[in-house]
């Protein structure tokens, strides 16, 4: 009967701990990526909703009244991670994890990154000293609100070298700008990995084409790659040549290498890849 009874708490005790009932949190969690240059830019956060509130104006009847200190989200707050260096808001930042907290105005807000992950979302312990960036930036109204707070990696320029972080929420939005540099980086490896890898002249090459670097240290590399074994029936990097012929002014020779690579692409088996039109197209514009 002991036994029987001992056994009947501990089954008791088991269905009291598994069953449990799970539903959604009020402020789900959130988190946004993208890669900024060479940058892995992430923010996790929670994500509040408006519910028929109001949210950010003048006094009290407003849930994040303007001229006071914000954790940017919810719950425990929003964590900006950076996998390299970066200039945030104007100030350079070091690579690493770091809250983000916000004092709303009714025209600008004042963005900050603070190094404390272990403050969470207490705003009353808020130690300047461990403020690692503040900028004011615009506040933009929305024609059409957001309900849910959202966090985004917007405005990714052209070169990759810059970008905004935009926080969305009610009738507001405001963006905080992002700037990388990866230029030292790129050409680090290139000095390293072309010595251990020919291929890498390619890469190279283009890089330097692309950013207007030394045009003709990027024929050199070129000319290398493309002189090992049968790389020269390689017809979309001999086209690369061309275009580098063809940047450096080189009108004669940059059509006889795109006219080398079109004959080349249109003997090849598996298709032209659309070298073909490439290098008519370079051929015309040389004219």
């Amino acid at each position: 009967m002991k036994k029987t009874l001992l056994t009947m708490l501990a089954a008791c005790l088991f269905m009291t701990v598994e069953a449990q009932i799970t539903i959604p949190a009020a402020s789900p969690a959130g988190s946004v990526y993208s890669k900024v240059g060479l940058t892995d830019v992430t923010i996790d956060y929670s994500r509040p909703k408006v519910k028929g509130r109001k949210i950010f104006g003048e006094g009290s009847d407003f849930l994040q009244p303007y001229g006071q200190l914000w954790r940017a989200g919810a719950n425990a707050g929003s964590i900006l991670t950076l996998s390299t260096d970066a200039n945030i808001g104007g100030t350079d930042v070091k690579a690493g994890k770091y809250l983000i907290f916000a004092t709303p105005g009714k025209t600008e807000w004042k963005v900050m990154l603070y190094s404390d992950l272990s403050l969470g979302g207490n705003v009353n312990g808020y130690d300047k000293a461990n403020e690692v960036m503040s900028t004011t930036v615009k506040a933009t109204t929305l024609s059409a609100p957001v309900e849910a707070l959202t966090f985004n990696i917007s405005d990714i320029s052209e070169d990759n070298t810059s970008a905004n972080i935009e926080l969305t929420w009610a009738n507001v939005s405001v963006k905080v700008p992002v700037k990388v540099s990866f230029d030292e980086q790129i050409m680090a490896d290139i000095e390293a990995n072309t010595k251990v890898n020919p291929a890498n002249y390619v890469a190279a090459a283009n890089y330097y084409l692309n950013t207007g670097k030394d045009l003709n240290q990027a024929l050199k590399w070129m000319d290398m790659y493309l002189a090992v074994g049968e790389n020269s029936k390689q017809f979309w990097n001999v086209h690369t040549k061309a275009r580098i012929q063809a940047a450096l002014g080189d009108k004669k020779g940059a059509k006889a290498t795109a006219m080398q690579s079109m004959e080349t692409a249109k003997a090849n088996e598996q298709g032209d890849f659309g070298y073909i039109k490439r290098n008519e197209d370079l051929i015309a514009s040389l004219k």
